[in-house]
């Protein structure tokens, strides 16, 4: 097999700066032959305290340093493309970032949710593969992808397709095999097949969203994983019976930065302990490799190098980029790195190609060798061998087993034969024999054994679910109040301006009223009507409860619902879906371009074809004419005909790339929608933390805690449905609105005729916080009766 030497090619990229960093000094110099060098200044004052005091200028080489202006595709080009040919030709590849926290990894490796043109290596790659594959007829592929995401030394399969996890924890756990050739295997990551880019991006998507809610507010994942997306194809030429396997390893590493300068303790200690821990052995594999008289290499030390380990020194073409934040604060965590990329440009990798020979084929011949092994073996006993055994032996069988186990004589023996078919029977049967006796002893015991025990606990763990969920309500409706209360604090002000302004009867339709189902408890009975309606003002979030793994609860729907409304992640939502309609107004045009131009071609053909009869019957009419020669008008409607295919073929084209972006753009809202929702869980998550800190306080403020006592006298005979909501309406305001729903430019006001009870107290001031309260305890002696 062709073989490939070549040390490891590095690259640099450097991150744009942020407009609050103060750029370091740095410069690329190009000029060299086939290198580029990076020279980092480091003015001495800066030097105290790190590095030595001498030196003031580093200079790094890399294969070519890519600048803050470099564009995703420029990257892609020379970094992953040259690396995917190898790997459609049959070699393994590797393409790795590494560089400290911020400094742009996932950015290149993946790419940025915003723009089409973000998009990052790991896209950019499945798009021209799949390019390539669709090309090439003279070849049967076959591709794979899998996504595994490396978290405290655990691995975990990023592609689980039986359920969505909620946390990493939930994730199927991958681990590391070996088998006596040395060759890694890794149990638990599933291969996902994806016959065509579609399919390969959506199941980059579903990683990646796995990544995204399995993200505790502790471990931001980009940040805190190595995550390794796999594209693995096979080839075959038909009729052939070699088989070519590849494998394109596409990394995004942890951050590289040091334990101390994080500063960090307790649970995050022990998280960048891992991830240095990984980077250590990463880096110990590599000094190891860049040795001449190494013959070991610890790869085994951590699961990293285990995966990576044909990457690094073995069977692989591979490419590291180096990202660097150059701002004056980081230059030295800049420096590290670019050593380090010094160190991995040293390592010589020897890439073979994969080929072995078609397993099918060698089923052929392996049965062909049986049927021989057989004809010999009739030979030496003279008896035909069937893999069956006849009935009648079947019986002898049982009847030389049933003697044998009836013999008293421990000297007596079971003699049936140097055949292996009749000692498996015979095992089989005396372990069915064995079972079945066990089975009816364990019945008969279990009849005595009282059942008392099972209700006890039964008893004890449903009180336990109960008491969860009383505490889970309360949390929850404490933090309804407190955001009732901004909610109400604003609605107020705004109220006041607006009054302020003009005192005019606008004034209701544009106060940012709070959303009225919010003051009703989430404990609360609602009415079947009432949950209608609820459930149809929540459609918009068809994403919320499919990811999280279970249902939101009302109140937690609601604070989401406010929450929002003030969060960044909306407005790229909503810029996304902008951008989604013109795509969508643009297709639609095209396609009615498209079929416009289809119907004139096939009318130029039409008209073709009346040409032809009308000068069959000319021949006809008049033979004397000249019929050889070309017909000024036909040759004129063909080339309008090749006219019009040339403009269809583009516009083609171009409606091929618009559908790709367009699904592009469906992943990314998706994406942010995921992020959206996550941001909430972990502040609704952070609020029930803070609640349970503030408990002692909540009881003694006058107007929540300390509502209980007077009102559980009252509450008794009160139906919750009594404390209907009623906006507050301007005086000059037809009372009659106040059955009509009214539209705004608000999306969540939205105000709800009373339900049909007589006694409609109107709340006002805090007394709103009271309904909670009153609704809340009316669902708490529910929950004690239950109990009771």
């Amino acid at each position: 097999a062709a073989m490939v030497k070549e040390t490891i090619r590095v690259y640099a990229r450097v991150k744009p700066l942020g407009r609050q960093q103060q750029a370091g000094i740095y410069s690329v110099d190009d000029n060299e032959k086939s290198l580029s060098s990076l020279e980092i200044i480091v003015p001495r004052d800066l030097a105290d305290g790190f590095v030595n005091n001498k030196r003031e200028s580093y200079k790094f080489k890399f294969q070519k340093i890519f600048d803050q202006e470099a564009k995703q595709d420029v990257v892609f080009d020379s970094i992953a493309k040259p690396v995917a040919e190898c790997v459609l030709a049959g070699y393994n590849g590797t393409v790795f970032a590494y560089g400290q926290t911020g400094s742009g990894k996932t950015f290149t490796i993946t790419g940025g949710a915003e723009r089409y043109s973000d998009r990052g290596i790991i896209p950019r790659t499945l798009s021209y593969i799949f390019d390539q594959l669709q090309k090439d007829s003279s070849k049967v592929y076959t591709t794979h992808v899998s996504y595994l995401e490396i978290y405290n030394e655990c691995g975990y399969d990023l592609l689980d397709p039986r359920h969505e996890a909620s946390r990493l924890e939930d994730l199927p756990k991958v681990t590391i095999m070996e088998d006596p050739d040395q060759n890694i295997h890794l149990k638990n990551l599933s291969l996902q097949q994806a016959t065509n880019e579609e399919e390969a991006l959506n199941l980059l998507f579903l990683g990646d969203t796995n990544r995204m809610i399995a993200e505790t507010p502790m471990n931001q994942a980009s940040t805190r994983s190595h995550c390794i997306f796999t594209i693995h194809i096979s080839s075959k030429e038909p009729g052939s019976a070699t088989v070519q396997h590849s494998k394109l390893h596409l990394v995004d590493l942890a951050g590289s930065e040091r334990v101390a300068k994080t500063g960090v303790g307790g649970h995050l200690l022990t998280e960048a302990k891992y991830i240095n821990l990984s980077l250590h052995y990463l880096e110990q594999v590599i000094i190891a490799l860049a040795e001449k008289k190494r013959s070991h290499i610890p790869y085994r030390n951590s699961m990293m190098t285990s995966v990576l380990r044909d990457s690094l020194g073995g069977n692989c073409l591979t490419t590291m980029i180096a990202t660097l934040s150059i701002d004056k604060r980081n230059i030295d965590e800049s420096i590290v790195t670019c050593r380090f990329a010094q160190r991995v440009a040293l390592i010589k990798n020897e890439a073979v190609l994969n080929e072995e020979i078609d397993p099918r084929l060698m089923i052929v011949q392996l049965k062909k060798e049986i049927q021989e092994l057989k004809d010999e073996l009739a030979l030496v006993t003279g008896k035909q061998r069937t893999s069956e055994l006849s009935q009648e032996e079947l019986l002898q069988l049982d009847v030389l087993l049933e003697t044998f186990l009836e013999d008293n004589d421990p000297d007596s023996t079971l003699d049936v034969g140097a055949d292996m078919r009749k000692i498996k029977y015979c095992f089989i049967h005396v372990k069915q024999l064995m079972n079945h006796s066990k089975i009816s002893d364990k019945k008969l015991l279990s009849q005595y054994i009282p059942e008392e025990k099972e209700t006890n606990k039964e008893t004890g763990e449903e009180l336990k679910k109960l008491k969860e969920l009383l505490q889970q309500r309360d949390n929850e409706i404490n933090i309804l109040v407190n955001m009732l209360k901004k909610e109400k604090k604003k609605a107020q002000d705004a109220l006041f301006q607006l009054n302020a302004a003009s005192a005019c009867s606008t004034v209701f339709e544009q106060s940012p009223s709070i959303n009225l189902e919010e003051s009703q408890s989430p404990s609360s009975c609602f009415s079947l009507k009432e949950a209608k309606d609820f459930s149809s003002s929540v459609h918009r979030l068809p994403f919320l409860s499919r990811k999280t793994g279970g249902k939101m609860s009302l109140g937690c729907q609601e604070a989401f619902e406010v929450f929002k409304q003030d969060h960044a992640d909306s407005i790229t939502i909503e810029d996304n879906k902008q951008l989604l309609k013109q795509k969508f107004a643009e297709a639609k045009c095209l396609g009615e371009k498209l079929n416009e131009v289809r119907i004139k071609i096939n009318h130029l053909k039409g008209e073709i074809t009346q040409r032809h009869v009308q000068r069959a019957a000319l021949a006809v009419s008049s033979p004397s004419e000249e019929l050889n020669t070309l017909d000024p008008v036909e040759e004129k409607l063909r080339t309008q005909i090749e006219e019009e295919k040339k403009s269809y073929k583009a516009m083609f084209n171009r409606m091929k790339g618009l559908k790709v972006e367009i699904e592009h753009l469906q992943l990314l809202i998706e994406k942010v929608k995921m992020k959206l929702q996550k941001d909430f869980e972990v502040w609704w998550s952070e609020e029930t933390i803070n609640l349970q800190q503030e408990k002692p306080e909540m009881v003694s403020s006058p107007n929540t805690m300390t509502v209980y006592p007077q009102f559980i006298k009252s509450s008794q005979h009160l139906s919750t449905n009594s404390f209907s909501d009623t906006t507050r309406v301007s005086p000059n305001e037809d009372p009659a609105g106040k059955n009509n729903s009214i539209t705004s430019s608000n999306p969540t006001l939205k105000t709800r005729t009373p339900p049909s009870s007589s006694t409609s107290i109107p709340l006002t001031g805090d007394s709103q916080a009271d309904a909670d309260i009153l609704a809340f305890i009316k669902a708490r002696q529910n929950i004690l009766q239950k109990k009771g």
